[in-house]
C-alpha cells in the first residue's frame, strides 16, 4: 500500500483525542497533546506501518471477517506495545474506514495511556478508592460505592457521546497488561492509609477530633460514628485487597504480607509522628488488618482444600513470628502505638472468627508467644480464644490462662 493510499490521520486525529480525554477525565489523567505537531507527528514504526497498512486494505465484510478477528487483536496487542501516541493514530485510521467501531478502538486507544506510565496507573488507583469511598464532589461518584466504581459501561449511545469511564472499568482492562507490577503494593498501601484519614475525618476541620466517647446511640469519636467509619474502612481494605490480587496474584500477596507490611511497621512515618492519634491511627491498624487477612484469603482460602493453601503455613507463619516478636520486644516498630494495637488485635480477631485453619498451621510456641503479648494488653478473652482454637498441644496455655484469670 502506498503512502498516497493511506487516510490522513490528522483529520480524525483531534476527535480520538477528544474523546480519550473524555473517557480518563474521572482519573484526572492527562495526555500531552496528540495534533500538536501537525500531520508529521503522525508516524507509526515501519512493523505497525505495515501491519495497519496490510490490514487496512481488507473490506469489512464476511468474506474478511474471519482474517480480521484474528488479525484485529494481534493489531491491538502491537499498537499497545509501542511507544505512545501509536495506538492513537491507528484508531485514528482505522475509523475512518470502520465507523462503527470507533467506541471500540477509542477506548483501547485510552488504555494504552497507563501500559506505558506508572505514574497514570496510581492515578488510577487513587480514583478507584475516591469512587468506591464516595470521598470525590464529582456527581458520578459522590454516594461512592460499587456502582460508582464500575459505572455503567462505556460507549456513545450514553449522554450523547462516549461518557466519561468508571476507572474499575478501566483497571479491569489493564491490569494484564501493566508490566511492572513490583511498585503497586506499597502504592495501594499508601493510598488505603490515605483513604482511611479521609474517611476519619470526613469533611471535618482537622482540630475537631477529640478523644473516642461512648453514647447511648454506640461509640463517638468528636462528631463521627466509629461504626459508620468502619463500615467505609471495610470498604476501603476490601477494594485495596481486591487490587493487589488482580494486579499480581499470589506473588505480589505473599510479598505484601511477609515483605511489605512487616517494613510499614518498622519504618517510621511522618504523618505519626506529627501527632496523629486516636481515631485515624486505629482505624489505620484495622484497615491493614482487614486488608491483610483478606488478601490471604483471596490467595490461600480459609481452610485446607485450597490448592494455594499449600503455601500459606510459612508465609502466614513468618508474619505471625514478627508479630509476636515485636510483642516480645525483640522488633522495634516506628508505626504510632495505637495502629499497631488495632493491628494486631483485628489481625488474631479475624483469624480466630474467620480463618481458624490458619491459626492450627502456626508454630504452638508462636502462638504462646502472641497471647503472651495479648494478656499484656488485657486482651485476656482474645488470647484465650487464639489458644482455645491452637489444638491440644495448647491446651494446657488455655488452661493456665484461665486459672490465672480466676486467681
Amino acid at each position: 500500500m502506498n503512502g498516497k493510499d493511506w487516510p490522513s490521520p490528522a483529520a480524525n486525529l483531534s476527535s480520538v483525542e477528544e474523546h480519550i480525554r473524555k473517557i480518563l477525565s474521572v482519573t484526572g489523567i492527562d495526555i500531552p497533546s496528540l495534533a500538536a505537531g501537525g500531520s508529521s507527528a503522525a508516524t507509526l514504526p515501519l512493523p505497525l506501518a505495515a501491519f495497519v497498512s496490510l490490514t487496512i486494505t481488507y473490506k469489512i465484510d464476511k468474506a474478511s471477517e474471519r482474517f480480521l478477528n484474528l488479525a484485529g487483536p494481534a493489531l491491538e496487542c502491537l499498537a499497545a506495545d509501542c511507544p505512545w501516541p501509536c495506538m492513537p493514530i491507528v484508531a485514528s485510521l482505522w475509523t475512518q474506514k470502520a465507523k462503527r467501531w470507533f467506541d471500540f478502538l477509542v477506548f483501547s486507544a485510552s488504555r494504552t495511556v497507563f501500559l506505558h506510565n506508572s505514574d497514570a496507573v496510581v492515578k488510577l488507583f487513587k480514583s478507584c478508592f475516591t469512587a468506591a469511598l464516595g470521598l470525590d464532589t464529582n456527581p458520578i461518584s459522590c454516594n461512592g460505592g460499587v456502582g460508582a466504581l464500575l459505572g455503567h459501561g462505556f460507549g456513545s449511545h450514553f449522554c450523547g457521546g462516549i461518557s466519561p469511564v468508571a476507572p474499575g472499568i478501566l483497571y479491569l482492562r489493564v491490569y494484564r497488561s501493566i508490566r511492572d507490577i513490583g511498585f503497586i503494593t506499597g502504592e495501594i498501601l499508601s493510598l488505603l492509609m490515605h483513604s482511611v484519614r479521609e474517611i476519619a475525618f470526613n469533611g471535618l476541620p482537622r482540630d475537631k477530633l477529640v478523644k473516642l466517647k461512648t453514647t447511648k446511640n454506640g461509640m463517638r469519636y468528636g462528631q463521627v460514628s466509629f461504626a459508620a467509619a468502619m463500615t467505609r474502612v471495610k470498604l476501603a481494605a476490601s477494594l485495596a485487597a481486591s487490587l493487589v490480587w488482580l494486579s499480581g496474584g499470589l506473588g505480589l500477596v505473599q510479598s505484601l504480607i511477609k515483605e511489605t507490611l512487616p517494613s510499614w511497621f518498622i519504618s517510621v512515618h511522618r504523618s505519626e509522628q506529627q501527632g496523629s492519634e486516636g481515631l485515624v491511627a486505629m482505624l489505620g491498624g484495622y484497615a491493614l488488618a482487614y486488608f491483610a487477612v483478606l488478601c490471604g484469603a483471596f490467595a490461600w482460602g480459609v481452610d485446607s482444600s485450597a490448592a494455594a493453601s499449600k503455601r500459606r503455613p510459612k508465609i502466614l507463619g513468618s508474619h505471625v513470628e514478627f508479630l509476636a516478636s515485636a510483642l516480645d520486644g525483640k522488633i522495634s516498630l516506628g508505626c504510632d502505638w495505637a495502629t499497631w494495637h488495632a493491628y494486631v488485635s483485628g489481625f488474631v480477631s479475624l483469624m480466630v472468627g474467620c480463618t481458624p485453619t490458619w491459626v492450627l498451621e502456626v508454630d504452638v510456641e508462636v502462638l504462646k508467644r502472641l497471647s503472651r503479648g495479648l494478656r499484656q494488653w488485657n486482651e485476656e478473652e482474645l488470647a484465650l480464644a487464639l489458644l482455645g482454637i491452637g489444638g491440644i498441644a495448647t491446651m494446657g496455655a488455655a488452661a493456665e490462662l484461665i486459672i490465672e484469670k480466676d486467681l
